[in-house]
């Protein structure tokens, strides 16, 4: 069967063996993150022809499964790899939406064309969203903070090992049912400083959202886990220990007067959608919101004196989570008793009011999928 979505025809290869109906319920009673995934897939291929022309092609929707790859494949050798995140929520009335995919689009041909990957069309990147949610959408749940996690992502998958752009792409998407990232009652968390990594440098990837730069955040992330943190903070070592972002969230900060201040995009800074949709969110309520290159000291004078009222991070997995203590070997910045932020609670609530469908979304930034 092919259907069509956003101009783009999708074949339907539908699963054999789905999870029936109990299995799927004892999953999405307690879901996680990341840990279960639906029943399908959706791809759409990239090869160039003899002439040198490259276009996409075969989009389709199949079951979920292992990928067939050559051990030769581009991807495991220079990885050549982008991904995306996003969310599709059910809404009280049983329809299913998902929250500025256009961003997500745009941002995954940013990162395509720093890879030296294809560019995908937009309407390939909604119609494998809408399609593959359409395949899946007893999968969405319906609890209280609670989503359909969705990860496009595109991987070369030609068979050489010259050192080049690959020639032959996959896109894909898959779904995972998700419950809150840090699990059960929002509390403010704990962040390691970095003070031996960096996530990214001038020049390199650090604008892209591509596997490499968390590959080499790992390690760091490691020595938060143990030191009991649940995310790592990377600096600038370069540029007076500028703040640059967590492991995989933007940072903001709520300054006394109700301001936020978040760091500037530097080239080595991910430019996150729920980083710019909280900037708008924020300004829509009347605060000043300012960009611009904020230190490590100023953090810690500023949390000492007040001037820094409330700190939190954002992030499309966890959408926005407080910050309660700052800290490594040496440093204690804030407190293990901070509550979360009045000013941090509006701005979360405000954000996932819209994107539940309880509060109004004056910006056009949701999307029908079912």
């Amino acid at each position: 069967m092919t259907q069509t979505a956003h101009g783009v025809e999708f074949t339907q290869h539908l699963s054999e063996n789905p999870k029936s109906a109990e299995e799927r319920a004892a999953i999405l009673a307690n879901p996680g993150f990341g840990d279960y995934f639906t029943d399908h897939t959706a791809v759409v291929d990239y090869s160039v022809d003899a002439e040198g022309n490259g276009g996409w092609h075969d989009a389709r929707i199949e079951p979920y499964g292992p990928i067939s790859l050559d051990p030769s494949a581009a991807v495991l050798h220079y990885g050549q790899e982008i991904f995306e995140g996003l969310k599709a929520y059910r809404h009280a009335d049983g329809s299913i939406w998902t929250f500025r995919p256009e961003a997500n689009a745009a941002r995954l041909n940013k990162s395509a064309r720093r890879l030296a990957l294809p560019e995908l069309p937009e309407e390939y990147f909604l119609g494998a969203i809408r399609e593959l949610v359409a395949a899946d959408k007893d999968w969405v749940p319906s609890g209280d903070g609670e989503a359909l996690y969705l990860r496009p992502f595109m991987i070369a998958t030609e068979a050489f090992l010259g050192v080049r752009a690959a020639r032959e792409v996959s896109f894909r998407v898959i779904a995972s049912p998700a419950g809150n990232y840090f699990g059960g009652e929002l509390k403010p968390v704990s962040i390691w400083i970095s003070r031996e990594y960096a996530r990214a440098g001038r020049g390199g990837t650090g604008a892209a959202k591509c596997g490499g730069n968390y590959a080499a955040s790992l390690i760091a992330q490691q020595e938060a886990e143990a030191h009991g943190c649940k995310q790592v903070l990377f600096l600038d070592q370069f540029n007076d220990n500028a703040v640059e972002e967590l492991g995989g969230m933007n940072v903001f900060f709520v300054m006394k007067d109700g301001s936020l201040v978040t760091p500037a995009l530097s080239g080595t800074i991910l430019e996150g959608v729920t980083r710019s949709s909280v900037i708008q969110v924020a300004r829509d309520m009347g605060r000043e919101v300012t960009e611009r290159k904020i230190t490590l000291d100023e953090w810690r004078d500023g949390v000492a004196s007040g001037e820094i009222a409330e700190v939190f991070a954002c992030g499309t997995a966890a959408v926005i989570t407080p910050i309660g203590v700052l800290k490594d070997a040496t440093e204690f910045i804030g407190s293990e008793d901070a509550k979360a932020g009045e000013t941090t609670m509006a701005i979360r609530a405000q954000l996932l009011g819209i994107q539940t469908g309880t509060v109004e979304d004056t910006h056009g930034w949701l999307t029908r999928l079912a």
